[in-house]
């Protein structure tokens, strides 16, 4: 899930792979979000978006640890059909992704979704309010890294994602400090509070952002990946 702008032929590419994926999607494990979905459920659901290339025990902790801290009775692994920031070049396919996604979700409260594909969706700001429409009496808190913070300005309609929908911002390693100080968190630093207020009481006239103050977890994709190709050399 991203806010970035893209080439058109980025884009008929990545809406023909999510085309193909809409057909070969493997069948879920446990309870999912929606599929004609929609429900009139009051619950408070994280959103952790990414292209989960692949899903580590990481990602997990991320999941459990915003579930405990943030008091939420789901987090949605959002796997991304395709991310434009993010070479093409050494991702695995659509399907393979979400697969691995759902071998590190448990299928109740951590739970792999397919969202984007379905829904079409290439930008953040459109599938938040598509999901709004869905689950009108949900609350939803995106759950992003501090890399993503800095980025956010360059996401499509950035300051009504920051008004609509509450964030929970991890830290990253050489990436908070200036995430920190950089032009989101600038912008919306009268917004800024602590994590347990990010859903407290009715929902604000603009939403809240907090950053968690967590430990890091070893796992990273990147080192996943680097030690599967070494051992196929």
């Amino acid at each position: 899930m991203r806010g970035w702008r893209r080439s058109r032929s980025a884009s008929r590419s990545a809406s023909s792979e999510a085309a193909l994926t809409r057909r070969r999607i493997p069948a879920p494990r446990g309870r999912t979000p929606p599929g004609p979905w929609g429900d009139g459920r009051r619950a408070r659901i994280g959103l952790l978006g990414g292209s989960f290339n692949p899903a580590h025990e990481g990602h997990r902790h991320v999941a459990e640890l915003a579930l405990r801290r943030l008091g939420l009775d789901e987090v949605w692994l959002l796997v991304s059909p395709g991310n434009p920031l993010k070479p093409r070049r050494g991702m695995a396919p659509f399907v393979e992704r979400l697969a691995s996604a759902r071998r590190i979700a448990d299928g109740r409260r951590v739970i792999a979704a397919d969202v984007e594909a379905r829904l079409g969706t290439r930008y953040t700001v459109d599938t938040l309010a598509r999901l709004r429409q869905r689950f009108p009496r949900a609350r939803f808190v995106l759950v992003v890294g501090a890399d993503n913070l800095s980025q956010l300005p360059r996401w499509k309609r950035w300051r009504r994602i920051a008004r609509e929908t509450p964030i929970a911002v991890l830290p990253r390693p050489a990436e908070t400090r200036r995430a920190l100080h950089g032009k989101a968190a600038r912008a919306l630093a009268r917004h800024r509070r602590r994590p347990e207020a990010l859903l407290a009481g009715p929902a604000p006239a603009h939403a809240p952002w907090a950053l968690l103050p967590v430990r890091e977890h070893p796992a990273s994709a990147t080192a996943i990946r680097a030690a599967r190709d070494a051992a196929l050399l």
